[in-house]
């Protein structure tokens, strides 16, 4: 479609499963598919705290592709798999993102593709217009 834009990360589901690590739209928005803790196609070891920290660190290089970063970021959702987790999480997220303060969402899930994993985020961002122009040029 014209005026969208697609990057790829290279992760181990995006070719098997078909998807785009963020897709830009023509209106500014731009969206972060799912994040979890694997970097290199390995799962980062820690818990809920760390694997939330390493899970925006792989949304927030694929903003970067279009030029953006967390002050961009708009909304985000986190699914963790145990209400245990949650203060955890929120911790993290509020590092990230408390100067920004974006709509978001924590919802529980029964599990993620590898049971090792306990929380996924995603992650959308805004960028004006002229910021659009210069991500579909690159």
């Amino acid at each position: 479609m014209a005026g969208i834009h697609r990057v790829a990360s290279g992760g181990p589901w995006e070719e098997q499963f078909g998807y785009s690590r963020a897709v830009a739209l023509p209106n500014g928005l731009v969206l972060v598919a799912g994040c979890t803790s694997v970097v290199d196609g390995v799962i980062t070891e820690g818990g809920p705290y760390e694997q939330t920290v390493n899970a925006f660190g792989v949304a927030l290089e694929a903003l970067e592709e279009f030029g953006l970063g967390a002050a961009d970021v708009v909304r985000t959702r986190m699914y963790v798999t145990h209400t245990r987790d949650v203060d955890e999480v929120g911790r993290a997220h509020k590092e990230l993102f408390g100067e920004v303060r974006p709509a978001a969402s924590m919802i529980v899930v029964s599990g993620f593709i590898d049971p090792s994993l306990v929380v996924e985020v995603e992650v959308e961002a805004y960028r004006d217009q002229q910021g659009a122009q210069g991500a579909q040029e690159a």
